[in-house]
Formats: C-alpha cells, structure tokens, sequence
C-alpha cells in the first residue's frame, strides 16, 4: 500500500507534497508550523488539509498493521492461500478487511462447527451441489449418537451453509451497500412514553433514508431510543410484503450461490436456508453495522459543526483593551460585577441586587467612574434582560464616559468559576465573583479567555454528548491550536493556558515561561525565550514565529517574521540601506521590494511573500471587526414577540439546517437554511457564522414549546399558515437540485419543525 499516494489522490495534492508533509509530522512538527513555515516543502497545503492527511495517516498506518495481523493468523492456521493474500492487500478499508477475515477470525463454537464435529459436512455439501437429493431421504444415513433425528441432522447441515453464505466477504460487501442506500429507518414512540417523550414527539412515526438522513435528526432518534422513549428499526421492504415473499436481498444470496428453485426435492429446503441466512443472520448483523455507521457518520458531521462554530466564536473580533466591567446576572444570589482593566488584570468586584435598583445604579456608577470603565459586558443567563436594562440606565446617567453594554454568551464561564486554573489564578475570590470576571475578559479578547474552558462546555455544539467524546475532544483541541497560532500571542502578556496552545508548547513549558517571566520581568526579544527551562531548540523553532514580543529589542519579534527568516529581511535591509524600523509598515517602501531577488535554496517564493506582508502589516490581527447587536427596548420576552417584528440579534449557534439568533428573549429563534438568503444556500456558513450581528424577521412564535421561527429575508411577506397546512416558504431553487431527489427534504423533517409546523 503506497500511503502518500493514496492520501495524495484524496487531497487533489502531488505525492511529492504529502511525502514532505508526513516527513515532517513523523519528526514532530505541528500542523500550525507546517502550515506557516513550511510551505515550500509542502507545496502550500493549509491547515485543513493537514489535518485531514494526519487523520488519514494514522487511518492508513492502523490498516497496514491490521493487515499483517490478519495475514499471520490465516498463515499459522495454514489456510493463506496467494489469492486470500492478495485478496488482503488489496483492502483499502477496515470493513472489506474484516470481512474477508471473517471465515478464520477464531470464535467459540458456532452451531455450524458442532455440525461439522457431528459429520454433518457432507450433508451439507451434498443438498447444496445436488438440489435433486431427497434431503430428508438423504439426512438418514448421518444419523448417529450426536444427531440422533432427521431434524438434527437436516438442522446442522442448514447451519453449516448459514454460516458459510454469511462469510461470503463479496456477498456480504454487495448486501451491505445495497441496504445502506435503499433501506429506510423507521422510528416509533414506546406505547407509554409519548408524555414523558414528549420532546422526541417529532419522531413518533417517522420514516427517512437512512443513506439521506441529517446528522440532526439521526442523533435525535439515537437519543431518543437511548432514552427509552423510541424504537428503531432498518426497513427494507414494504410494511405489506408477504412475509413468505422472497426479498431482493434474499434473491441476490440465492444468485450468488447459484441456487435456482426448480422444485428439485432440496430446492425448498436451500430456499428456506436463504431466507433464515438472510433474516436470522446477515440481516441482524448488517443492521448493527448500519446504525453504527449512521451514528459515526452524524458524529462526524455534527463535531465538524461543532468544531466550525467553535473557530469562528474563538476568532470573534475583540473589543479590545479597554477598562471592562462585567455582569454576571443572577436574582436571588444578586448580580456578581468585576471590573478588570485594559489587560485584563482584576480591579474591583462587588454583589449589587436588581430588586434594589437606585442602590445599583449608585454603586455601578461609582465604580465605573472610578476605573474609568469604557465597555459593559453583560452574561445573556438568567435575568440578563433585566441587568442589560439596568445598564441601559447607566449609559443614561454617565453620558459623557463613552461607555457600550453589549451581551455575551457566558457558556463556560461557571466550569471556569469552579476550576483549578481560576482556583490559582483567585485563590481568594468567591467563585461566583469569578465569573463576572470572564465574562469581562472574554469581551476584551475572546480567544485568550475561552481557551481557558474546555471547548466542549463553550455551548457551540449540536448533540455535543451524544457523539464520540475523544472524537469530539480531538477534533476541538486542533480547532484551539489553529486559531491560536493564526493570531499569535503576546509572550509577556499570555497566560499559561494560553500559551500551551501555542505550537511546539505543552502545559509545563507554558507555566515555565510564565515563571521565567515573573522572576526576570518581560522578554526583551524572542531569544531569551531560551533560557527558559526545559525548552530547546526545536521548541523554539515550533514556537518562535507565533509568539511576539512588542517593544523589544529585535522590531521583528512583534511580527510574525520566524527568526529562521531574518537573514532574508536583513538582505532586503541592506540592499534598501534602511533599518528595520524604518522598513516595517512602509506599503511604499516595501512595494519596491522584488520578492524574486531573495529567492534561495531554503526559502521559496511563499515565504518571501508572507514576509513581505507582514512587513507590510505587522502583528495584524485576522479576527474582524468588532460590532455591537442593539436589542430592541421593550421586547424581552417571547410573550413580547409578534409576527412581523424586524429586530437585530446576533448568531449564537449554525447548524446543518440552519441559524440559531438571540434576540434578546432568553430563547434563541431559528433561522431555517431556506430563509436565510433569497438565494439558494447549500450551508448556511455561506451566509452567517456564530457571533454576527444580523436582522431578522420573526414569523411564528411558540410560546409553550419556546420555539421562534425568523427569517433573514427580511422584504419576504410570506409566513406560517397557522392552520397546519404546509407552509409556502422554500428555498430558492437551485438548477441542478431539481434533479437530484436525494437533496430533496423530507416533508416530515424534524428539525424543519421548529421552523414549518409550529402550532399554537
């Protein structure tokens, strides 16, 4: 198996490319610095694709080692035969691998090999090669102390062809795909539970393609039947099909066996074996394997949901550093305020009440002129609606401080408050206290603040504990790596969880570089990074080009420039005659600059490129521009929703099917993928991603199952026919869609429910 072609074949890449990419990765480079640094060796593979080639690496490899595992056990058993080993190497999944290992897979003992003991054998054979042999005639002669009827006998020699069609790897891989993509899944409700189920009541008799079922609705029936509340089942054939029918599946083992009913003596005998192989054996089996596959593809699906809305909420555009409060609302236990300064160092906390309004409105103000606080950052938890009124109030009354009051979303923020990085960080803060205080920082700069969280409990997710939790945890930890180092970290201001995400670091170098620095004050250039203990070169090289030191003494150390690179802007320098500090952020000076002149054996034409935009540019930030949602005064809860109301909100969650909104109402509304543009929309990341600020239309509005129905398409008068009849909102039609009825929606859809048949 040539694993860098075939990876190369999947990535549209050159074999040349993925070899270098593999090289590197078996030496301990991270994908971040392969995809910065070593664009040349790989001929430019980004990020994504490294991750995908790393995925399938480790795929590939695990195969390669199941193949050798599986050739020598068929080989100490002596049945390897040259075409069973070629058979072998030709398997280019797990499943195909499996399947012809199947027949000498050591098991317990099956019914067929008792047969087998019992003499049975010949029995079998016979029936199966000469239809015309009387079987009950024939079963007499085997009979015997073990077999002691003609049943037994005839029983074991059926056994023993079960087992032998059911091991058939090409049969088994023909009735795997045809089941795959014709067989539907049927999901029922448990007599008894359709009250305490009633959030699955979407599913209470729904039928859907398997093959064309969304990740959503999958692992809702899977949740569903976890719980309890549904049953699932494969159907392949009509509801109303006789029973005594032959199915297709059933025909297509008969034909691979070459098995004819002629009405020869042992035809119905070998018919009746088709069936039980069928329905008893490869059915149950390959049921299992379907929904195990559904379950690993909706996993797949939902975490890179998971992990997409993730990226885009951790590379958010900052506020900035300016003096924040924070308010973590709350009615009985008061609402907890922290005021944290331009860098996020805690300043002042305090506990105020919103049933004690004036007293409030008095102690913030207070606090606010005193640190001069600029930005009021509000968690959207319970009774945020009124603590962002309260705020309102506060701009009122301090109109000449500049001050804005913008919700965030505080998921995280309470396992922050509880952990033992908040713990060392405040060992003498009430815990309550130190969430306002994340939730202040995470306004300032949401990257250097979530990365303190678990990703998994940031809230972003679909089914997040549903799916497969290292899976999920995998692939949330590489989403942190890439948005870390695609915005680099101040080295003297980072915190440790910080910095671990940094390439080449861990926890340990992180805190040791933290220590160093508290000790020895600031880095003075990138370096001293080295006199830290425990990291060497090759860490440094990892690291160096993410980790910038403004102010200091080197000007390129705050840019993204790697040190390996200097060398090459010192040529530019000199051939310009100018200094550095003269050169960085000239777009006059630097466009005279002619990347081709400094072209060598090591450095190519991309890295020259990149050094010359970050010259251009330095330290830039990718995140956007920070924008501010103003909610609607007055509309706080859904009872204040109307059909027809235009407000402005911001995208908490994208799903497959669609945009979550908050508006403001303690409930987010749904933006259905067909609303969300007046033009054909194939994912809605086309149009929104988690933490734009968008306008949106309401049209229906659920109050007793907290459902909001919005749209995007804001000049669209058509809404939600609130008699129960199907609703005339579609999405615009795309040309080749009207051909592909595998793109079409299932009229029972779900998920579509919170958006086409809400019901008062």
């Amino acid at each position: 198996m040539n694993i860098s072609q075939i990876i190369a074949t999947e990535l549209g890449a050159q074999e040349t490319q993925i070899q270098a990419a593999i090289t590197l990765l078996d030496e301990g480079a991270t994908v971040p610095f392969i995809a910065r640094y070593r664009k040349e060796m790989t001929g430019g593979l980004d990020d994504t694709q490294l991750r995908t080639l790393a995925d399938r690496l480790q795929y590939l490899r695990e195969l390669l080692e199941r193949k050798a595992t599986v050739l020598k056990s068929i080989e100490e058993q002596g049945k390897l035969t040259p075409e069973l080993a070629q058979q072998i190497e030709d398997c280019d999944n797990k499943t195909a691998l499996e399947d012809l290992y199947l027949p000498y897979k050591p098991k317990r003992r099956t019914k067929a090999q008792i047969a087998r003991e019992n003499g049975l054998q010949d029995l079998a054979d016979t029936l199966f090669r000469q239809p015309e042999t009387d079987p009950e005639t024939f079963a007499q002669s085997f009979l015997n102390e073990q077999v002691p009827d003609i049943k037994s006998a005839l029983d074991g020699a059926r056994a023993i062809l079960m087992e032998q069609f059911a091991e058939d790897a090409e049969l088994i891989g023909r009735l795997r795909e045809k089941l795959w993509h014709e067989a539907e899944i049927h999901a029922q409700v448990i007599d008894g539970q359709q009250e305490t189920g009633e959030k699955f009541k979407d599913y209470f008799d729904h039928r859907e393609a398997i093959a064309r079922m969304p990740s959503h609705r999958a692992l809702a029936i899977l949740r569903g039947r976890n719980e309890g509340v549904l049953q699932a089942a494969l159907k392949y054939q009509p509801d109303e099909t006789p029973i005594t029918e032959q199915s297709e599946y059933e025909k297509i083992i008969a034909q691979h066996f070459g098995l004819q009913d002629k009405n020869r003596p042992a035809d119905k005998w070998l018919r009746d074996t088709v069936r039980l192989t069928w329905r008893a054996k490869i059915f149950l089996s390959l049921e299992l394997e379907a929904f195990s596959k559904l379950k690993e593809l909706a996993d797949t699906d939902a975490i890179t949901v998971f992990a997409k809305n993730l990226k885009d909420l951790l590379l958010a555009a900052p506020a900035g550093r300016l003096p924040t409060l924070g308010l973590d609302p709350g009615y009985r236990n008061g609402v907890k305020c922290a005021v944290v300064s331009d860098t996020g160092k805690l300043l002042d906390t305090v506990i105020v009440y919103l049933h004690q309004e004036n007293n409030m409105l008095q102690t913030l103000s207070a606090l606010i002129k005193k640190h001069s606080v600029k930005l009021i950052a509000i968690g959207n938890g319970t009774a945020s609606r009124e603590t962002d009124k309260v705020a309102g109030e506060l701009l009122k009354l301090l109109p000449n401080m500049g001050l804005h009051k913008i919700v965030v979303s505080e998921a995280g923020a309470s396992i922050y408050s509880a952990s033992e990085l908040a713990a060392a960080e405040f060992p003498d803060l009430d815990v309550s206290l130190r969430g306002a205080v994340s939730i202040a920082r995470r306004l300032q700069d949401p990257l250097a603040e979530l990365v303190k969280i678990d990703p998994k409990s940031i809230g972003v997710g679909q089914y997040q504990h549903d799916v497969n939790q290292s899976a999920l945890a995998k692939s949330l930890d590489a989403v942190v790596e890439d948005c870390v180092n695609a915005v680099g970290v101040d080295v003297n201001t980072a915190s440790a969880p910080l910095l671990a995400r940094i390439s080449g670091l861990n926890q340990t170098l992180a805190k040791n570089i933290v220590a160093y620095r508290d000790e020895h004050g600031a880095f003075p250039n990138r370096k001293t990074l080295l006199k830290v203990p425990r990291l060497g070169e090759k860490t440094f090289e990892q690291a160096a080009g993410f980790l910038r030191v403004l102010g200091g003494t080197e000007p390129l150390d705050a840019s993204a420039v790697h040190p390996e690179a200097y060398p090459v802007v010192a040529k530019m320098l000199a051939k310009q005659g100018i200094t550095a500090q003269e050169l960085i952020g000239k777009r006059e000076l630097i466009s005279q600059i002619k990347a081709v002149d400094f072209i060598d054996e090591r450095f190519g034409l991309p890295t020259i490129m990149d050094i010359l935009a970050e010259l251009e540019k330095p330290n830039r930030d990718p995140r956007g521009e920070f924008k501010i949602a103003s909610f609607a005064e007055g509309v706080n809860e859904i009872s204040d929703l109307e059909v027809g109301m235009i407000l402005e909100g911001v995208v908490s969650n994208v799903a497959n099917f669609g945009a979550f909104v908050d508006i403001g109402v303690h409930q987010d509304g749904l933006v259905h993928i067909s609303a969300l543009s007046n033009r054909f929309v194939s994912d809605p990341r086309e149009v929104v991603k988690a933490g734009d600020v968008v306008k949106v239309k309401v049209l229906e509005v659920d109050a007793a199952r907290k459902r909001i129905a919005l749209s995007m398409r804001l000049d669209d008068d058509k809404t939600i026919e609130k008699s129960g009849e199907k609703r005339d909102f579609r999405q615009p039609e795309k040309s080749s869609r009207q051909n592909n009825p595998r793109e079409k929606q299932p009229q029972n859809s779900a998920m579509a429910d919170a958006f086409a048949k809400l019901k008062r």
